[in-house]
């Protein structure tokens, strides 16, 4: 992940007297900054930083649009790759996530039952990090988006012999994520994938897995006899 976005303690609740908020604040205005640098950069308006390449970032133009669209697509991005991965369908899962993304969504969930639901989106999806570097060389351009979304879901994992270990489908929990997406530029047929999360330091621990084990019985008396 380019420079990743490091998200507001507490959600922004930190009153910008403090010590901490001030410096809140202040890593605020610069990741903005940033973000709005790249995003002018991909959409063209600053062509003057690649000295002779002003036709090849022109034709950039419009690749990420308004941030409207990444935010409208990226729910049903999200939520569709979430589908596929409680269907395990591996085919369609490298169609949405990218190469780094894709062992982190399946290791050791092979032979588990994922049920999964979104509920509803308690606050708008909303772009909060654009990140536009090259890899390699500087015409190797990658577009990253990190997403805000705050919505309430349903997530159980049952383990291979149908036992749940994590959450449940009765009760519904309120998540907050901070989810980033990736497209390589220089490709006009390129879609947007999900790259990764990013947890903050701050998130609270998760809940602990329900394990199963087997508590043995009674060790047998060699002395006895079996038929």
């Amino acid at each position: 992940i380019m420079d990743p976005y490091v998200p507001p303690e507490g959600d922004a609740r930190l009153t910008s007297l403090s010590k901490d908020g001030v410096k809140q604040q202040m890593q605020k205005l610069r990741q903005t900054a940033a973000s709005q640098l790249a995003w002018e950069f991909v959409r063209g308006e600053k062509r003057e930083l690649v000295s002779g390449k002003q036709e090849f970032v022109r034709r950039k133009v419009g690749i990420l649009r308004k941030a409207g669209i990444c935010e409208g697509k990226s729910r049903n991005l999200w939520g569709t790759s979430f589908s596929f991965l409680c269907s395990f369908n591996k085919q369609k899962l490298h169609s949405l996530v990218t190469e780094r993304c894709y062992p982190d969504m399946v290791r050791g969930n092979r032979y588990k039952t994922i049920c999964w639901r979104f509920v509803e989106s308690l606050e708008p999806p909303r772009v909060v990090h654009v990140r536009c570097e090259g890899i390699m060389n500087r015409g190797n351009l990658y577009g990253q988006v990190t997403v805000r979304m705050h919505s309430r879901q349903i997530l159980a994992i049952y383990d291979r012999f149908g036992r749940l270990m994590y959450g449940g489908e009765e009760i519904p929990k309120d998540v907050l994520e901070y989810v980033v997406f990736e497209r390589y530029l220089v490709n006009p047929y390129g879609t947007w994938r999900m790259h990764g999360k990013i947890v903050p330091d701050w998130a609270p621990p998760k809940d602990p897995i329900i394990k199963t084990v087997m508590i043995p019985g009674p060790a047998p008396d060699p002395s006895e006899e079996h038929e």
